[in-house]
């Protein structure tokens, strides 16, 4: 039996070098998690600290701003899991023999991630009750209001992210983890819009996400539904949404001219 080989060793290192090097996603994913953490509590801790006042009353806040991020990330997590399941199967080749449409199959995967939401986010939502004596259905019609356009936007990266995989190939899988947390820190999900550098506010504003947690501020700390925020949310939404439609069908296509369909991988 050979024994211990450096040069065994150094030809596996190369290989996994070259993979990270051709592979964006993978190198990304390396500063991803701290960066992100870094600058989504720095911002956090900066309004705790500087808006005392605002603490005392911060508990059922957060709860209800933890509880509606987890339906944006679902939603999309919802939509790109369906994708990327006909991808891990190499199914996507038997689904296009048959009468399938490209639209029909992103119908499916926008119902799929509303059931994937109802099961997933609506049971923890009903045990804050009993936990914490608090309950998200308080916030009333507005609740609707907010769930809805969150999950609409889910299905909007969602979509974006499935074209970005027939563009790129399995390589780029890790952004469906990864993609909804980069948006984390410019949606105002744990402090008001007001808190971002000046600059970063316009990114802020641009996001259906920001509004929708304004608005959710406002009806929690002054009882008023702001319906400019609700406005600009379901705007941007239905931009969005065409545009996720649109990039996914494109790849789609682009995809299908290629014969990548039935070559799935890095």
């Amino acid at each position: 039996m050979n024994g211990f080989s450096p040069a065994r060793v150094g030809a596996m290192l190369l290989r996994y070098l070259y993979l990270l090097r051709s592979s964006w996603p993978r190198a990304l994913e390396l500063v991803y998690w701290p960066t992100i953490t870094m600058v989504l509590w720095g911002f956090t801790s900066q309004f705790l600290v500087t808006n005392s006042t605002w603490v005392a009353r911060a508990f059922g806040v957060l709860l209800a701003a933890v509880m509606l991020w987890d339906v944006l990330f679902r939603g999309q997590l919802g939509v790109s899991v369906s994708f990327l399941e006909e991808m891990w199967s190499r199914n996507l080749g038997h689904l296009f023999v048959s009468p399938l449409r490209p639209y029909e199959w992103i119908i499916a995967m926008l119902a799929m991630s509303f059931i994937r939401v109802l099961i997933g986010v609506v049971p923890a939502m009903l045990l804050a009750i009993p936990l914490y004596d608090y309950s998200i259905f308080g916030l009333g019609l507005p609740f609707v209001a907010f769930f809805l356009n969150l999950m609409v936007m889910g299905w909007a990266m969602g979509l974006m992210i499935a074209a970005l995989i027939l563009r790129n190939g399995m390589g780029a899988e890790s952004i469906a983890w990864l993609a909804v947390f980069v948006i984390a820190p410019v949606s105002a999900v744990y402090y008001p819009v007001g808190i971002l550098p000046v600059w970063l506010q316009p990114v802020a504003w641009a996001l259906p996400s920001a509004h929708v947690f304004e608005g959710m501020r406002a009806v929690m700390f002054d009882h008023a539904f702001r319906l400019d925020h609700f406005a600009a949310a379901v705007a941007l939404n239905v931009v969005y949404l065409a545009l996720g439609v649109a990039a996914f069908l494109l790849a789609f296509r682009n995809a299908r001219r290629r014969g990548a369909l039935l070559q799935v991988g890095e």
